[in-house]
């Protein structure tokens, strides 16, 4: 047969293998009918490594909301610099949050606690690109804030790495957003829906208090450092570019021809 040798099925072997290996090529990415349910008692208390994927996953879901309005501002970066800045700012919270639980279920499961073993480790995959993602992403918000500091006239080299560890970040994030979303959203969903009664709803109020606190670093780390960030922000910087293009420097050039500083 042209298909191949059939099976027992009457399929050809070929096309099973075929089928088999896009199955497991594309098994990284969460699937409603892969995610598993957190493991609780008859109370509902979720399990320590159920509360961490929990927070895990919420965080995330937080994470992306605000990296799609800091998407918005990358498209007129000029008009919206300084929502850009304090957006990029406000993320170091949440990120921070996201990074200190997955790292936690790392060290738990290299340690060999029980329950996290049962859990087993990510797709190799996103295991491989996990600490990735967790160093672009500190990289990224990094150089930002230094670009605060530095202003427009110095900042050339730190715009090239800022720049550069963006569309890293981009192509990381990508995978990493795909591989995860569905699981993160069902996740949080089971989170949210969940009654904040009983012995369960205390530790699911600290993972919200959690969530809360690291949005709250972030608010306060951005109305901190957002008054540093005026030679990228006031009219004085807008006016000296109107006046003398010729003069400007790389980095106030790329700004200028609205190239992102995140």
């Amino acid at each position: 047969m042209l298909g191949g040798r059939p099976t027992d099925t009457g399929a050809p072997v070929n096309m099973v293998d075929r089928s088999m290996l896009a199955s497991k090529m594309w098994n990284w990415i969460d699937r409603p009918s892969t995610v598993g349910r957190p493991l609780s008692d008859a109370e509902g208390v979720v399990s320590g490594v159920g509360g961490n994927s929990r927070l895990t996953s919420a965080t995330g879901i937080v994470l992306l909301a605000l990296l799609a309005v800091e998407g918005v501002t990358i498209l007129s970066v000029r008009q919206m610099i300084t929502l850009h800045i304090y957006v990029g700012i406000l993320l170091l919270g949440p990120v921070l949050l996201k990074s200190g639980s997955t790292m936690y279920r790392f060290v738990r499961y290299y340690r060999g606690a029980p329950a996290y073993l049962k859990k087993g480790p990510p797709h190799p995959v996103l295991r491989i690109l996990g600490p990735f993602v967790i160093l672009f992403s500190l990289a990224l918000l990094g150089t930002g804030i230094t670009l605060i500091f530095l202003g427009p006239q110095r900042s050339d080299l730190m715009l090239t790495l800022h720049q550069t560890a963006f569309w890293i970040w981009v192509v990381l994030m990508t995978v990493h957003v795909v591989g995860h979303v569905v699981g993160a959203a069902t996740t949080s969903w089971a989170e949210i829906r969940n009654s904040l009664r009983g012995r369960a709803a205390a530790r699911r109020r600290w993972r919200f208090a959690l969530i809360g606190l690291s949005l709250a670093l972030g608010v306060c780390a951005a109305s901190i450092l957002l008054p540093h960030a005026t030679s990228w922000t006031n009219q004085t910087f807008e006016r000296s570019r109107a006046a003398a293009p010729r003069r400007l420097r790389p980095a106030q050039a790329r700004v200028a021809n609205g190239t992102t500083l995140g």
